[in-house]
């Protein structure tokens, strides 16, 4: 099937490799020349495991990228919105690259004849389709759903750093629509994966992407909670972790407790879901305290420096810019929080990252940025180990304070080691 996609971030790049890689010809569309030529130059404008090797497999011959949106739909059986859709300010969704979208979509299929199908896989809440998406498109073609053009809600469920490996092997496909070619279609765009298809309504569809952020959310804030009480009653949290998490209902992914979570999803996600159920009069409880303790978890680490006054604390190596291994994604990551905190505090801060200092540089371009970890360690008196990238557990950290927020260590530990909660 010829398939066109919208954005070309995480989850539009990946799903267009992914799609071409199981023989669909695709066509990626972005606003930035930059970005496309470097796709059409098979090279990742993302750091994803992986991908390098697949766009050199699939470009020219299934993907190629372009800016030209109306011709990539009009030569498109299918096209995909994964656009970005950040928070406001007040936690609320930002659907202004979703309507857009939808607009341009729309402004093409004036011009196209036979059935178009739009599927969104921008993490959107429960009505976007049939209130922004759907009304959009219909506004500016001419054409009415469903006969006109058909639409599906297909949220992506991929997590940064093993982006392509979930997509190629997920844990179920959900196709949400009340339009039965519109569901065939979106099957058949899927009959290569070997996963259970969930077919649901739009709303259903949509919620069920706020509802797996907000439990795994919910998952690491639980087990940092319990580490924050079993750092004060002397308990080894990670015993405790193992333990439990070994109970098949629990489950041990999502039970490592650590600084808190960033990244571009569960924080916004779990904001706009709080605000949509707002909107409609309940206020989730639950929910807010999710992010109340994230907030204050990577306070657990400078308060544990702080505590730490035997040791000379007057320049520190921050070990990890990224919110997670395997990206290079900075958006939310506590690295980021805890460097303004101790700059706020005159520390001299030196830094590495394997793949993000450029992005980094851009913010604090005034400090010191270290050409390996080694390198950071060697000039600082304590290192924080704010990602969780394997070669950080190679460093010799000699007789320094390390103070470790991401629990990297499962057997020997530096001779000055401190966990921050556990």
């Amino acid at each position: 099937m010829n398939i066109s996609i919208i954005g070309t971030g995480y989850v539009g790049l990946i799903t267009g490799a992914g799609l071409a890689e199981k023989g669909h010809q695709v066509t990626c569309v972005d606003i930035s020349k930059e970005k496309v030529k470097l796709i059409n130059e098979r090279t990742p404008p993302i750091y994803e495991k992986g991908l390098k090797e697949l766009l050199v497999k699939v470009v020219p011959s299934k993907l190629k990228a372009t800016t030209n949106f109306k011709a990539a739909v009009l030569n498109s059986d299918a096209t995909f919105i994964c656009v970005g859709t950040p928070s406001r300010k007040r936690g609320s969704i930002n659907l202004d690259q979703i309507k857009k979208a939808s607009q341009e979509i729309g402004i093409a299929l004036k011009r196209k004849k036979g059935k178009h199908y739009i599927i969104v896989k921008s993490t959107v809440v429960p009505g976007t389709m049939q209130e922004t998406v759907i009304p959009q498109i219909e506004k500016h073609s001419g054409k009415k759903y469903p006969n006109g053009f058909g639409a599906v809600s297909c949220p992506e469920f991929l997590r940064e750093g093993s982006a392509l490996e979930d997509f190629r092997n997920p844990d179920r496909i959900v196709i949400g629509s009340n339009d039965n070619d519109s569901i065939k279609a979106a099957e058949e765009i899927f009959k290569k994966f070997e996963a259970p298809i969930i077919r649901t309504s739009f709303k259903e569809a949509e919620m069920i992407k706020y509802a797996s952020n907000a439990f795994l959310a919910t998952k690491l804030s639980f087990i940092n909670e319990i580490g924050n009480i079993c750092k004060k009653m002397s308990i080894n949290t990670n015993k405790v972790a193992e333990a439990v998490g070994l109970d098949h209902r629990i489950g041990r992914k999502f039970f490592k407790s650590g600084i808190g979570f960033g990244g571009s999803c569960f924080p916004k996600d779990v904001q706009a879901l709080i605000y949509k159920a707002t909107e409609h009069g309940y206020h989730p409880r639950l929910l807010r305290s999710v992010l109340d303790v994230n907030r204050d978890q990577p306070i657990k680490l400078l308060e544990l420096l702080d505590e730490n006054d035997k040791f000379n604390n007057d320049k520190i190596a921050i070990l990890g810019l990224t919110f997670k291994a395997g990206t290079d994604d900075i958006r939310e990551s506590p690295s980021l929080s805890i460097i303004k905190e101790l700059l706020l505090d005159d520390k001299e801060l030196i830094i590495f990252d394997p793949v993000a200092v450029n992005k980094v540089k851009k913010l604090f371009p005034h400090l010191k940025y270290a050409s390996s970890a080694q390198e950071a360690v060697d000039s600082a008196d304590v290192a924080l180990i704010l990602t969780e990238w394997p070669e950080f557990k190679d460093v010799d950290y000699k007789e320094k304070l390390v103070i470790d927020g991401k629990n990297i260590f499962d057997g020997k530990r530096p001779k000055n080691y401190q966990g921050v909660c556990w």
